[in-house]
């Protein structure tokens, strides 16, 4: 039974019971402190009169100050069921009648992604779409949801994902791709209905579980998306190794130019200095996107920063110039003693940043809520006692892969406590879940929807778009639009989006060397741009909308 019903018998209930209470007592009242002997239906008949408000005929007035209390009571609860009956029947109706009705067919558009669930993986992603301008169909089951989502404004339609007719209703025949995140068994069901309905159809699917990648492709789906995994090595990539070099595999942006992230040395030239005092562009011809500071991405970099020891730089150049910004920053091979890891979590993204800790060649243990052939300790992470039975005070690092955020937040609390010098990288499952992961204490924080969003973003656009994904930053090329005839240093770009132009693109040629005070965009360009989801956003809305 839904719970309006329910609510409707209880109140009908409760009418009944309080009637019948009320006509038995005022019925006795009346005999025995009154003097007036009468019938129960004439005693029913005034308590009904009393309840509704319509007199009580010829049994006023009383004499008894009994009677008086009772009748005075009688009235109190005759209001109280008519307020209540306006909160169980009048406010449900109005509610109904006023909320808007979600369709529940598309209305005509065509190159569409249509998006089966609403989940924070495929919020992200939205907010990608939105990015771009892209078109989008959202496919939520959940009347309630589609409600709400409806009133956000998203171009969403109410329905089950897994029937062909919703599906078509969705006008997946026009659409370049249907995302389903809507639990592993369901995505595949999805998938195989997604193709009866427009066999060419591109399907992505998001699991959870990875060893059921091989039912999806089986079912047809055209890429099969892990964000757990990858989120997972994303922060085992993070902890110093026996033997590393601080800086991360570079991104290609064009035949001889590249995206990289260094870190500063505490022997670096730089280390202590001012940002402006280091004229990074003007010694080693890079381009400095932005940096971390505490965990913080800045961009732009403010002259008056500091580069203090362990800042993360995010710059892009050519190869020869990035190397020898890596050996002006220390950021070369060095050698580290074995770092002893601590894994609170060993589900998907624990189990794949475990396996590259082991690769790494880390000196790793394992802490979980559940045993298991590789956990070591068994308890609640966010228990002292447990962290230290899992070594928590010996400890280099600690890698945290928890299920929830709030837990997350618990364990970085606790760790950062027992252990003031520890080395802290989490998962985060929610974006809002960054910054209070960061004041917590974490020294790295890397949001699962984030990369989930950018990783369906670069699988649905292919060549199109997303470049990076595994970052706190986006890199995308889109076209240059509403720059051609000027420069970047007269649209303030960097000042007004918060984003960075890396190259530009003209007539199939990467160009690197882009002068904000020189170089003229044409129309018909792309730039290739840098920047956190809102820069990125800004400098669509400012130049490509």
């Amino acid at each position: 039974m839904r719970l309006p019903t329910r609510r409707t018998g209880f109140y009908l209930l409760l009418v009944v019971a309080t009637t019948l209470l009320f006509t038995v007592v005022y019925n006795t009242g009346m005999a025995v402190w009154e003097g007036r002997t009468q019938p129960l239906y004439r005693s029913l008949e005034v308590v009904i009169q009393s309840f509704t408000t319509t007199g009580y005929g010829e049994d006023a007035p009383w004499q008894t100050p009994q009677m008086n209390a009772l009748v005075i009571l009688m009235q109190f609860a005759g209001i109280g069921l008519i307020l209540t009956a306006v909160d169980v029947f009048a406010v449900p109706w109005l509610r109904e009648a006023l909320s808007p009705t979600v369709p529940e067919v598309a209305p005509e558009v065509s190159d569409h992604v249509v998006v089966c669930g609403h989940t924070p993986r495929t919020e992200a992603f939205l907010t990608e779409l939105d990015a771009r301008d892209q078109s989008y169909v959202l496919v939520e089951p959940d009347e309630e949801t589609a409600a709400d989502r409806y009133e956000a404004g998203y171009q969403v339609i109410h329905g089950d994902p897994e029937s062909t007719a919703v599906l078509a209703n969705a006008r997946i025949g026009e659409a370049v791709a249907v995302v389903a995140d809507e639990g592993d068994d369901t995505n595949a069901s999805i998938a195989l209905s997604a193709h009866d309905v427009a066999p060419g159809v591109k399907v992505i699917t998001l699991v959870t579980d990875s060893a059921l990648r091989r039912y999806h492709r089986a079912a047809g789906v055209d890429a099969v998306l892990s964000p757990r995994q990858l989120l997972g090595e994303s922060l085992a990539a993070r902890i110093p190794t026996t033997v590393t070099a601080e800086i991360e595999s570079g991104i290609p942006i064009g035949d001889d130019f590249e995206l990289v992230e260094l870190v500063v040395g505490a022997e670096s030239e730089f280390a202590g200095r001012r940002f402006e005092a280091a004229r990074l562009r003007e010694r080693f011809g890079i381009t400095v996107i932005g940096a971390w500071f505490n965990g913080a991405f800045v961009t732009p970099v403010d002259a008056a920063d500091t580069l203090d020891p362990g800042a993360r730089l995010l710059v892009a150049g050519e190869p020869t110039a990035l190397e020898a910004l890596r050996d002006a920053t220390a950021a070369t091979v060095r050698e580290f003693a074995t770092q002893h890891v601590l894994l609170a979590g060993h589900g998907d993204a624990g189990e794949a940043a475990a396996a590259a800790l082991r690769e790494a060649g880390s000196e790793l243990s394992v802490l979980d809520i559940e045993s298991g052939p590789a956990v070591d300790t068994v308890g609640d992470a966010r228990d002292p006692d447990v962290l230290e039975a899992a070594g928590i005070e010996a400890a280099d690092a600690l890698v945290v892969t928890v299920a929830d955020d709030t837990t997350a937040i618990f364990v970085t609390l606790i760790a950062r406590e027992l252990n003031p010098d520890l080395e802290i990288v989490v998962r985060a499952n929610e974006r809002a879940g960054v910054d209070k992961l960061y004041r917590a204490g974490a020294d790295y924080v890397q949001s699962l929807a984030s990369i989930s969003g950018r990783m369906l973003a670069e699988t649905v656009f292919d060549d199109e778009a997303v470049l990076a994904y595994s970052k706190q930053v986006s890199v995308v090329r889109l076209p240059a639009g509403g720059l051609a005839g000027t420069t970047l240093a007269a649209e303030a770009v960097r000042t007004e989006t918060g984003s960075t132009v890396i190259a530009v693109l003209r007539d199939g040629e990467t160009i690197t060397d882009v002068d904000p005070q020189q170089f003229t965009f044409e129309r018909g360009d792309d730039v290739i741009i840098a920047g956190d989801d809102d820069a990125i956003r800004r400098f669509e809305d400012r130049y490509t909308a």
